[in-house]
C-alpha cells in the first residue's frame, strides 16, 4: 500500500510547526516536561464512545469518586503541544489502515484514539466489530481504518504435542497480516513478565533449542531483536512503523497507585531507568526507520491516572498498569500526532 503522499506531509508539517512554539518543530523534545492542570480538558466523555470495548478503562463509571485526574494536560519544556485535531488527522490517514499490535496496553492507546476521533466527527458513521484477537474500527466516509491486533509478545506462538512453543526467532505467523498496514504501533513488554497461570506458553524455542523457561529480560531482546528483523526488511517508503516504549506501572511499593490523586512532581525523568525500556532503546538502534514514542518518562509521573480499585478486579486485584479513559493514552495519541504524521 502506498505511504502518505509528500504534499499531505508537508502541509500537516507546516501545520504542526506553527502550533509548536518556543522552537524549531524538530528541535524541541516533546517528551520532556511537566504536567499543568487544565480544567477545560477532558476533551471526550466515554458515555458518547458506545462502541469502546472495554469498560473497565472507564473509572468514572466505575465508582472513582476524584475527578482531578481527568483534567492534566501534558507541557513540554521548551514548546507548546498542538491541539489534537481529530478531523485533520482523519483527511491525513485517508485511505489507509493503522494498526495497534501488542498488550492491553496498545488496547488502552487504541480505545482512546477512536474514542478521540468519534468525538472530533461525531456525525461520521463507523463500523466496529471483532473477531477473535483482531478488533477493527472504520470510517467510511474517510476510508480509514483503526485496528487492534492483541499480540502480547510479538513472536509466533504456536500449540504443539509438547504445549504451547514460543518461537522467539519468527515472526513468520504475523507479519502477513502486518505487511497489509500503512501504519503500525507496537508494544510489547507486561505479559513478558507474567509467569504461572497468567503465562501463555510453555517452553521457549530458539533455533534447534527448546527451553522451558529464560530469564526474561534476555527472552525479551532476543524477541525484540527478532521483530527488529522484520522492521529493517519493510520498504519505509511504504510504511510507518512506530514502537510504543514500556508503559510504567505503580504496583511496586512504597509508591503504588493506590489512593494517588495527583501525578508526581516533575520534570519527567531523564534516561533509561526501566530495565526493559533501556533493552527496547538498544534494540531499536539497529532497526531502521522506527519511530519510538517516548512515553515512559512522562507516563511515570501518572501515579494517580490507573484505575487502582475502580478497575474489573476491585480492591481485591487493583489495576495500577493500565490506564483511566479519559487520561494517559490520550496524551500518547496527541503525541503521536504531534510526531509521527509529519514525519
Amino acid at each position: 500500500m502506498a505511504g502518505f503522499s509528500i504534499a499531505a506531509i508537508l502541509v500537516l508539517t507546516i501545520l504542526v510547526a506553527k502550533e509548536i512554539e518556543g522552537g524549531a518543530a524538530g528541535s524541541c523534545n516533546i517528551y520532556e516536561g511537566n504536567w499543568i492542570y487544565d480544567p477545560s480538558l477532558p476533551v471526550y466523555n466515554p458515555a458518547d464512545c458506545p462502541f469502546l470495548e472495554n469498560r473497565e478503562f472507564d473509572c468514572q463509571k466505575n465508582g472513582r469518586p476524584d475527578k482531578n485526574y481527568l483534567h492534566y494536560r501534558w507541557q513540554p519544556s521548551a514548546c507548546n503541544l498542538p491541539r489534537f485535531d481529530g478531523k485533520e488527522f482523519l483527511e491525513r490517514l485517508r485511505g489507509k489502515t493503522l494498526m495497534f499490535v501488542g498488550d492491553s496496553l496498545s488496547l488502552n492507546q487504541w480505545q482512546s484514539l477512536t474514542c478521540m476521533l468519534h468525538t472530533a466527527v461525531p456525525q461520521a458513521p463507523y463500523i466496529s466489530n471483532k473477531i477473535g484477537g483482531l478488533s477493527n474500527f472504520t470510517f467510511p466516509d474517510y476510508k480509514v481504518s483503526l485496528l487492534f491486533s492483541r499480540n502480547a509478545y510479538l513472536v509466533d506462538i504456536r500449540s504443539e504435542q509438547i504445549g504451547r512453543v514460543m518461537y522467539i526467532d519468527s515472526v513468520e505467523d504475523s507479519r502477513g497480516l502486518w505487511e497489509q498496514m500503512d501504519m503500525l504501533i507496537f508494544d510489547s513488554w507486561h505479559w513478558w513478565i507474567h509467569t504461572g497461570k497468567d503465562q501463555i506458553w510453555e517452553f521457549i524455542r530458539e533455533g534447534n533449542a527448546t527451553y522451558k523457561d529464560m530469564n526474561r529480560l534476555v527472552a525479551y531482546e532476543k524477541a525484540m531483536k527478532t521483530w527488529a528483523k522484520w522492521a529493517n526488511s519493510v520498504d519505509p517508503k511504504k510504511k510507518n512503523l512506530i514502537f510504543q516504549a514500556v508503559s510504567p506501572d505503580h504496583a511496586s511499593k512504597p509508591k503504588t497507585c493506590l489512593g494517588a490523586t495527583t501525578p508526581l512532581p516533575g520534570p519527567s525523568p531523564k534516561g533509561s531507568s526501566h530495565p526493559a525500556e533501556a533493552v527496547l532503546e538498544r534494540v531499536l538502534r539497529g532497526a531502521k526507520e522506527v519511530y519510538l514514542l517516548d512515553i515512559t518518562g512522562l507516563s511515570k509521573l501518572r501515579i494517580d491516572a490507573h484505575p487502582s480499585v475502580y478497575g474489573f478486579g476491585g480492591s481485591k486485584f487493583p489495576d495500577c498498569s493500565h490506564w483511566c479513559l479519559p487520561g494517559v493514552p490520550d496524551v500518547w495519541n496527541q503525541l503521536l500526532y504531534t510526531s509521527l504524521i509529519p514525519n
